[in-house]
């Protein structure tokens, strides 16, 4: 089973049954705070392992995808052992396509919208804005990893940070994020 992983000050792993497809249904019946965070994903092609370069890391990355992590606040953030039981909020992840032009973690032509009911929340290229760049956060991905006698491993795919503030959503919302020029993703939430 392929991991996934979300960046954070501490890193946990999603099991692969938090991944739903573009255009899944969300049941939020339960959910406290729900919110929705497009972001860039990054797909490995090679081992990655602690104390790596940048060159090194640039070379494992052999692509970039759209990515929204869906998630639940339902615990105050300052419980940090809840919030990292609790995988840092985080309950599904929609995945699109990785580009291997962007291999390398280059952002040369890429642009994003994000929209919520067909209205655009967002208009981006500066996608390290909110998160840091790229290549950094794959390398703390990887040294911290090494703290637990893990590695990043080619197949793996980092999801990087929210490239907006979270979208709070709530039944009856759609998220849609078009990392152009791949095809769009999105995700639609509801009650029932």
């Amino acid at each position: 089973m392929e991991r996934l992983f979300i960046q954070a000050p501490l890193v946990g792993f999603l099991l692969q049954k938090a991944v739903v497809p573009s255009g899944a249904k969300v049941l939020l019946r339960g959910w406290t705070k729900p919110a929705a965070e497009p972001e860039l994903a990054v797909h490995l092609g090679r081992d990655l392992s602690v104390g790596a370069d940048r060159r090194t890391a640039m070379a494992a990355i052999v692509g970039l995808g759209a990515a929204i992590e869906v998630a639940d606040v339902d615990h105050p953030s300052e419980d940090v052992e809840g919030t990292l039981a609790a995988n840092i909020f985080q309950r599904h992840v929609i995945l699109g396509r990785c580009e291997s032009k962007q291999a390398g973690a280059n952002l040369t032509g890429l642009s994003a919208r994000v929209l919520k009911g067909g209205v655009e929340l967002a208009n981006t290229s500066d996608f390290e804005a909110l998160t840091g760049e790229l290549i950094d956060i794959v390398l703390h991905t990887a040294n911290v990893l090494s703290y637990f006698g893990e590695t990043l491993n080619a197949g793996e795919i980092i999801i990087t940070g929210s490239i907006t503030p979270p979208i709070w959503v709530q039944p009856g919302d759609e998220i849609t994020f078009q990392l152009a020029p791949s095809e769009p993703i999105s995700v639609s939430f509801t009650a029932i």
